[in-house]
């Protein structure tokens, strides 16, 4: 199984986002000194948030963290509505090829949602 390592400032914050806010389902979880991490499914692979990391104040950029978190979902406007409806700050932009819709994490980093129909054409 292939993942991705998060390394973040504000674990418990991110825990809770990645978990919470945004509904992925734990893996597993260690919590002992020295070692604190948690491992969330993210479809075929996984997300693994761990101690460690920077925080930045707002998103970061691309320049800070060329990396982007993005969830296809079948409704881009009612996913958005129920992360606003959690204090989330989303906006949304609206392409040719689909919708959009972006946000950060407690670390600053970058997430985004987009729509299902029209993914891979």
């Amino acid at each position: 199984m292939a993942g991705v390592i998060l390394f973040t400032h504000k674990y418990e914050e991110c825990v809770d986002f990645y978990g919470q806010t945004l509904g992925l389902d734990i893996l597993h979880r260690i919590d002992r000194v020295g070692e604190r991490l948690t491992t969330f499914m993210l479809g075929n692979s996984y997300l693994m948030v761990e101690t460690g990391g920077v925080e930045h104040e707002g998103k970061k950029t691309v320049e800070s963290s060329p990396i982007k978190f993005r969830f296809n979902v079948p409704d881009v406007k009612v996913a958005c509505d129920q992360l606003r409806s959690k204090g989330l700050k989303v906006d949304v932009f609206d392409h040719t090829w689909g919708t959009t819709a972006e946000f950060s994490d407690p670390d600053g980093n970058l997430c985004a949602l987009r729509s299902d129909e029209g993914f891979g054409e």
